[in-house]
C-alpha cells in the first residue's frame, strides 16, 4: 500500500512543496484470540520502543494508524501500522531501517 500526496509550506518566506508519503512501516501477524484490538496493543507498544518505531512517532505528519484484516489461513488477524512521512524523512527511515518487516 502507498500513496502519494503533496502540501504547501512556507518557510522562511518561501513557499515549498512537500511530498508526502502514505506507507506500512510496520506488520505483524496474530493468532486466533478473542479481543484482538487488546493482543495487538502489546506488539504496536513494543515497536513503538524500537528506532524504527520512535523515528516513525517522531517524523510522521499525522499519528500512525493501524489496521487489521482478518487471516482466513490461519484463522487469525494480520495488522499493519500506516504513516505519513514526508519523502527526505522516508528516505532516511529506509536508509537506517530498511523495509524489513514494513
Amino acid at each position: 500500500m502507498g500513496s502519494v500526496r503533496w502540501r504547501e509550506i512556507e518557510r522562511d518566506g518561501q513557499l515549498l512543496i512537500e511530498e508526502i508519503h502514505k506507507v506500512v512501516v510496520y506488520r505483524f501477524s496474530l493468532g486466533d484470540v478473542d479481543d484482538p484490538e487488546i493482543y495487538a496493543a502489546q506488539p504496536i507498544w513494543e515497536w513503538q520502543q524500537t528506532p524504527a518505531g520512535k523515528f516513525v512517532m517522531e517524523n510522521s505528519i499525522e499519528q500512525p494508524s493501524f489496521h487489521r484484516h482478518s487471516n482466513p489461513l490461519t484463522w487469525g488477524y494480520n495488522y499493519a501500522i500506516i504513516a505519513e512521512i514526508e519523502k527526505k524523512k522516508l528516505s532516511e527511515f529506509y536508509l537506517k531501517f530498511g523495509k524489513q518487516n514494513a
